[in-house]
């Protein structure tokens, strides 16, 4: 069976098939979730096609029964997608409070499975680093930016990688022991990720893995923190990992202290020297 994923076999199919078969091709792209939630006598009724109509589909893609095709869309649908969340029978969210209160229930549960302590050695761990290094791809590359604008106050030597034309491994060669590597590893990782998580395990450096609550652990990461990311419309809700990202912030300036204060009085001074802020 051909190893392409279940929605560009959809896809691809759409202009060849006959008209029943299209309308539900065309429901499955949209809502490529109900393929994977749903019986083929339930996809059908959703559809208003026939269940001869979904059996003609699902071989028309390649595979001998609707359970293999359903199989196919469920592992796509644990990387992350939000396609495979939204539902051809939702409703309009009017209410901006949902929203809300899922990112409270998000914080809620990230934070009922992390210990204080644990940021705080962390936190000490950066202090005492030969350099930290800050990996974000995609949505992590933000937070990368955001938790590396707000140590640099009291650190010195810190990177957010990878910088703009460089490769992974011009950035892992100066890796080394004594060094800390805080990853981001948020849905949808990106495919070498554990690749690069390997490398960086061989440096000798400590890694602080920050992921969604559905990545796996690893018995390299020093630290591993899991922030719910649900939300009440497709895209998920990062608001629990820049909570996260608030309180090692704010523990790793407290920790610094004298020096961390004298740093934070240099910065300021030539913030208003140079005239840069308001």
């Amino acid at each position: 069976m051909s190893s392409r994923p279940f929605l560009s076999r959809v896809r691809r199919a759409l202009p060849d098939l006959h008209p029943a078969e299209r309308k539900l091709g065309e429901l499955v792209c949209d809502f490529p979730g109900e393929l994977a939630s749903y019986s083929a006598s339930e996809l059908a009724a959703l559809a208003g096609v026939s269940n001869a109509t979904v059996t003609r589909f699902v071989r028309r893609l390649g595979y001998p029964s609707y359970e293999e095709a359903r199989r196919h869309a469920r592992a796509e649908q644990q990387t992350g997608s939000r396609l495979f969340t939204a539902r051809a029978t939702e409703t309009e969210i009017s209410d901006a409070n949902a929203f809300a209160r899922t990112d409270i229930d998000n914080l809620a549960a990230t934070f009922s499975g992390i210990e204080l302590a644990e940021i705080d050695a962390l936190a000490r761990a950066l202090l005492s680093a030969r350099k930290v290094w800050v990996v974000g791809y995609r949505a992590g590359a933000a937070l990368a930016a955001y938790i590396y604008w707000q140590l640099t106050q009291v650190i010195e030597d810190i990177v957010a990688i990878p910088g703009q034309g460089h490769t992974m491994g011009e950035h892992i060669a100066s890796v080394g022991d004594g060094d800390v590597v805080i990853v981001f590893g948020l849905r949808r990782r990106v495919s070498q990720i554990d690749r690069v998580l390997d490398a960086l395990d061989r440096t000798g450096a400590r890694i602080a893995y920050v992921t969604d609550e559905g990545a796996s652990p690893r018995a390299d990461a020093a630290w591993h923190f899991r922030c719910e990311t649900a939300s009440a419309g497709p895209l998920f809700s990062h608001v629990a990992v820049m909570a996260l990202l608030n309180v090692l912030a704010n523990r790793t300036i407290v920790f610094a202290a004298e020096a961390g204060r004298q740093r934070l009085a240099e910065i300021e001074s030539l913030n208003e020297a140079l005239d840069e802020l308001q």
